[in-house]
């Protein structure tokens, strides 16, 4: 399963998490993903987390989030042996992702068009906010930026206290999604005989997972509004409050919605004319959500959901972070990964992996992630540095 991509190379000069989610999605499928780092500072997520010490040990919990399966090496981009390093570094490789604002690669002189002199059938990948061209192009973007630029933060909360931002980074990890997608397709187009560019905007990555409410608004007008946790394409489907908890359903099917009916102790729903038709339940939705909360009131949300499933009525819980990782639908399937006494945490480290398993196993890299620069001499080594280059660069501040 993680042999996949065991014969490409990717460069990751990224940093934060859109980029450094890409590079590891592509260390889980087996290719061997260098860490090009700043010397002495690295990728800014080192500093980040809720474990300060961490931090400032530059192992912070963020970092360690999406990095495992990297080599780490330092190189100082702006000087001149710093350049031809890199240079030798892109003659092995097979892809290079970089997210800096556009144009910084350039002012280095380690552009695209440099770099496929050295390295002729080269996928180079640029993740940024808006893309490499536009009216927006060269402005500094963050996950909140794009989220509120996107229309996600317009239609996310109720209509009372939206805008809300999405609680998670969804832009930088949908932004890293996408890249991983784009740069693993063209890598294994076989018919690719040149170096490729691959421009990927983190707020058009954003808007094309919209799909539906783009849609009905270009094709029918209809401008989508925040609407809290209920469906906007079909009721009953949103959270309900029960007995005790919220509980989450989405009848959104005629039987579904019969069955539901039938099973709080409501047969009558299903003849009234306010509910009896898809598009009836829609416009009364509000009072088909009062008359079920108050049949839900009978037992609490945990009695309440395996009854409902058990007669095929999708509904489930609302979660917490805490209760779903420990829950054995996520552990028995082995999508939380855990390393030995890390280096540089002085502890185990646990951290997810990816949402799929190929015939029954889930990807997973062998090695944690990296100490900032554990992995450069062994690699200029294997660039054909001597001990003596080794050293005089380290004097120098190249690596």
């Amino acid at each position: 399963m993680s042999e996949a991509l065991k014969h490409i190379r990717v460069l990751d000069l990224t940093n934060v998490l859109a980029g450094p989610f890409c590079c590891h999605q592509m260390a889980l499928m087996g290719a061997d993903v260098i860490k090009v780092e700043t010397p002495g500072t690295g990728d800014l997520a080192r500093q980040l987390g809720a474990d300060a010490d961490l931090n400032g040990r530059l192992m912070g919990l963020s970092f360690l989030a999406q990095n495992a399966g990297k080599r780490s090496i330092t190189v100082n981009l702006k000087s001149a042996k710093g350049k031809a390093l890199f240079l030798k570094l892109v003659e092995t490789a097979d892809a290079v992702v970089e997210n800096f604002r556009p144009g910084v690669m350039d002012k280095l002189g380690l552009g695209f068009e440099v770099l496929r002199r050295h390295q002729p059938r080269l996928v180079y990948c640029a993740i940024s906010g808006f893309g490499q061209d536009g009216p927006f192009k060269g402005l500094p973007a963050y996950d909140q930026i794009v989220q509120g630029m996107s229309g996600v933060m317009s239609i996310t909360g109720d209509p009372d206290t939206a805008p809300y931002r999405v609680g998670y980074p969804i832009a930088d990890t949908i932004g890293g999604m996408t890249a991983a997608f784009a740069l693993t397709a063209e890598l294994c187009n076989a018919s690719r005989s040149e170096a490729r560019f691959i421009d990927v905007s983190m707020l058009e990555s954003v808007i094309a997972t919209m799909g539906w409410v783009v849609s009905n608004y270009l094709n029918a007008a209809h401008t989508p509004a925040p609407m809290g946790n209920d469906n906007f394409t079909a009721s009953p489907s949103g959270t309900f409050r029960s007995g005790d908890g919220l509980l989450n359903i989405a009848a959104n099917k005629q039987e579904q919605f019969e069955a539901l009916c039938k099973a709080v102790g409501k047969p009558g729903l299903i003849e009234d004319s306010r509910f009896s038709t898809r598009q009836a339940r829609l416009q009364n939705r509000a009072a088909l959500k009062a008359l079920l909360e108050d049949a839900l009131s009978a037992r609490s949300a945990e009695d309440w959901w395996p009854m409902l499933a058990e007669q095929g009525i999708p509904a489930g819980p609302v979660y917490g972070i805490d209760k779903i990782l420990a829950h054995p639908q996520v552990r028995g399937r082995g999508m939380i990964g855990r390393f030995a006494q890390v280096p540089g945490v002085g502890r185990d480290v646990e951290i997810v992996r990816s949402g799929f398993k190929v015939d029954g196993r889930a990807p997973s890299v062998q090695e944690p992630p990296p100490v900032l620069g554990q992995d450069t001499d062994e690699l200029l080594v294997q660039l054909g540095y001597t001990s003596d280059d080794i050293i005089a660069m380290k004097n120098e501040g190249v690596v």
